[in-house]
């Protein structure tokens, strides 16, 4: 017998383009990761692409960021265990900045402009 295919955790849709998370359970936790299809019809038949055209994009972007708001809310619901984990240092010896400004967290800031900045 086949075993039952595996499901999501996770769908975002918005028109033909769609995110499915799907989530990992590693040693360390939980890891999220996304897939991302435009659906289509071919005379009667549904099919599924991973391809995108132009007027796709904006809501590839947008199934894009939802996914990963998604993901970012579970990781900050799912405790983590780090007192087996020794603390992460940068090469420069400083410890990660954390807050929620321009350039703080976990994603570094481009060299582009804040719209605030224009």
């Amino acid at each position: 017998m086949n075993a039952p295919k595996a499901k999501p955790i996770h769908e975002v849709r918005y028109g033909s383009v769609k995110a499915a998370v799907w989530r990992n359970e590693t040693e360390s936790g939980p890891r999220f990761n996304t897939t991302f299809t435009r659906v289509y019809r071919d005379g009667e038949q549904w099919k599924t692409a991973d391809s995108f055209g132009r007027e796709d994009l904006l809501l590839l972007g947008k199934v894009a960021s939802e996914a990963h708001t998604w993901i970012y809310q579970q990781a900050r619901e799912t405790p983590q265990d780090t007192s087996q984990q020794p603390a992460a240092t940068p090469a420069g010896g400083q410890p990660p900045r954390t807050g929620s400004g321009p350039g703080q967290g976990s994603y570094p800031r481009n060299n582009r402009p804040n719209r605030d900045e224009l």
